[in-house]
């Protein structure tokens, strides 16, 4: 083959294919860019929607159980040989927490719980300046007809919340978050008994039951019939706030949630840090990289009408 053959065959000479390879690798990298952002918003959305799925479970076992709080069981004329209502007798918070048979009481920014209520060890906070998180008794009645003993039930509920973390270093915990946990106990009092007491071994009770993980904090506003917060705050503290937990008539339920994995891809900088709110909390903020956000729900205490409830 002569020169002059070789000069009509078509290629790409050395600058073509340098430019073809540059062209290219801008190309793949655009590519891989937007695959990546797209990727990592995507992660934020299944995170995002796993806290706010998980969140609903918690929400609704505290709007199912607040609405309980107070509530009589009224039998009437029956054929079964039962006491036409409720025998059991009345405890007034006046006492003890424990011994309390009042509606709904609310202990701000305590931690832990004991079936006597008397923890001689307060359980520790992640930091000094954590106000996590409050605790919350309430109490019910029920009836169970195949139950001639006690047919007439009576039970208390507490949700309460424990430091929880995947172990420490010498920076301290890691991963600190906050469980809320559920107890359960009952009244017993068999009918012809003037008197009774709590319970924590009957069938339907239980203690220290994880009921969510990741939580940042909790909360409870009680709230008058025309929406404003009680004062004297309720509890069983003195004879004032004690009348004011028969003026219940609605809780503020806020739960702060936080992520399991980290949700941004950067910590925020110094001066520009992420904030969590609450309804009397002061504003706390944190640099890490994890997503927490507030689930705000009002509940009625429709069964809360006086102190004869009971």
């Amino acid at each position: 083959m002569n020169k002059k053959n070789l000069k009509s065959i078509a290629g790409l000479t050395l600058i073509e294919i340098l430019i073809s390879v540059v062209v290219s690798s801008i190309m793949m990298a655009a590519i891989y860019t937007t695959y990546s952002i797209v990727n990592s918003t995507y992660t934020q959305v299944l995170e995002k929607a796993k806290v706010s799925r998980s969140s609903r479970d918690l929400i609704e076992l505290l709007i199912r159980d607040t609405r309980m709080a107070g509530f009589k069981y009224y039998l009437g004329d029956n054929d079964l040989g039962f006491p036409v209502e409720s025998y059991l007798e009345f405890v007034g918070g006046a006492t003890t927490v424990k011994d309390s048979h009042d509606p709904i009481v609310i202990i701000p920014n305590e931690l832990g719980h004991s079936l006597s209520d008397a923890i001689a060890t307060p359980t520790p906070k992640h930091n000094l300046d954590d106000t996590c998180c409050d605790k919350i008794h309430i109490v019910y009645d029920d009836f169970n007809q195949n139950d001639a003993t006690q047919p007439y039930k009576r039970y208390k509920l507490t949700y309460f919340a424990n430091p929880l973390s995947d172990g420490s270093n010498a920076d301290g915990p890691i991963n600190p978050r906050y469980g809320i946990y559920k107890s359960k106990i009952s009244w017993q009092q068999n009918i012809g008994q003037e008197t009774g007491s709590w319970v924590s071994d009957c069938s339907e009770c239980y203690h220290n039951e994880l009921v969510r993980d990741y939580v940042e904090d909790m909360e409870f506003i009680a709230l008058d019939q025309n929406g404003k917060v009680l004062s004297p705050y309720p509890s069983t503290n003195s004879e004032a706030s004690r009348g004011n937990l028969y003026k219940i008539r609605a809780v503020d339920i806020r739960i702060a949630f936080i992520s399991e994995k980290p949700f941004f891809r950067f910590e925020s900088r110094t001066g520009n840090e992420r904030q969590l709110s609450g309804f009397s909390r002061a504003i706390r903020s944190f640099s890490d990289r994890n997503l927490r956000d507030n689930v705000v729900v009002t509940v009625y205490t429709r069964n809360i009408v006086g102190q004869d409830i009971f």
